[in-house]
């Protein structure tokens, strides 16, 4: 028991990192109802930038929060300047895209900073903080510090004019429209805010799998795997399925001749079980099209 309990706690704090991209990954489909192939990569360079300010001496947080206003910056520019000229393009275009975002981002990182891997700090500590290595310090900040983003963002659409106005703008760009609302606008503020919880999740994640620009490409699956299992349509699913996913990967340890090779295999399947069996996710709406 004491076992099953040590699986889904860890499953819990690398959730919150699947939590995150996923969260990330469904803003942007919210704006433009594509998947984004580079957000990995977008978290990866961020979570350079971050590391470069600590190299030059900053206070670990406040590079964390610098770092989140620049990825902030950086993910609206895309938007701007990418984007929004291909708006109206075709799927296969938008695609294209993002895959050259992906290779494009990769290489830069490595070409700045090397393709070395680096260790990379965290504030919290390595020791246990639940029992003899059922929680490391680490792990418990990477939670709370996802508690508390998630907690801003909910208020932040729940309660400011801004954040309900985001919320129109991805439910029902047309009606948003003729009630005054600058739909572009929110959608590049989308890209924005899915940029910067990118960057959290790449800070938080970095001290355990160290620093390198291939860094996001195993955890941009499994943000995939919780946003699909949460519903595409569904920000508060793909928070559910974030830490769904890091819960199951953990658990699945039990089952016998399931090596840790297999984890990637989880998220795979998963994605393919919610497609097959609910194709909207556990939480997303069915999008019905009137002709």
């Amino acid at each position: 028991m004491e076992q099953v309990v040590q699986q889904i706690i860890g499953g819990l704090a690398t959730g919150a990192i699947y939590a995150c991209i996923a969260l990330s990954i469904v803003m942007i489909y919210q704006a433009i109802d594509h998947l984004n192939f580079a957000q990995g990569e977008m978290a990866m360079f961020s979570t350079y930038i971050a590391w470069q300010l600590m190299q030059w001496g900053m206070p670990y947080w406040g590079a964390f929060f610098i770092t989140i206003a620049i990825s902030f910056v950086l993910g609206y520019v895309i938007e701007r300047a990418v984007f929004k000229p291909v708006h109206n393009a075709p799927v296969l275009s938008h695609i294209v895209i993002f895959i050259a975002l992906f290779a494009i981002i990769n290489s830069m990182a490595g070409f700045i900073w090397e393709f070395t891997i680096k260790p990379f700090p965290t504030p919290f500590g390595t020791k246990s903080v639940l029992g003899e290595g059922l929680l490391s310090a680490h792990g418990a900040g990477m939670i709370a510090v996802t508690g508390i983003m998630l907690g801003f963002l909910y208020l932040f659409f729940r309660y400011t004019r801004v954040g309900l106005a985001m919320r129109a703008a991805s439910a029902n760009p047309d009606s948003a429209r003729l009630v005054g609302i600058r739909v572009g606008f929110m959608n590049a503020l989308g890209w924005g805010m899915a940029a910067a919880i990118g960057a959290v999740a790449g800070i938080m994640i970095a001290p355990v799998v160290f620093l390198e620009p291939n860094m996001m490409v195993t955890i941009l699956l499994y943000g995939f795997a919780g946003a699909v299992v949460g519903g595409l349509t569904s920000p508060g699913g793909a928070v559910f399925g974030g830490f769904a996913v890091g819960v199951i990967e953990n658990l699945a340890s039990f089952v016998p001749h399931f090596g840790a090779e297999m984890k990637l295999s989880i998220a795979l399947a998963l994605i393919i079980l919610v497609l097959t069996l609910k194709p909207n996710g556990l939480f997303g709406r069915k999008i019905v099209n009137r002709v």
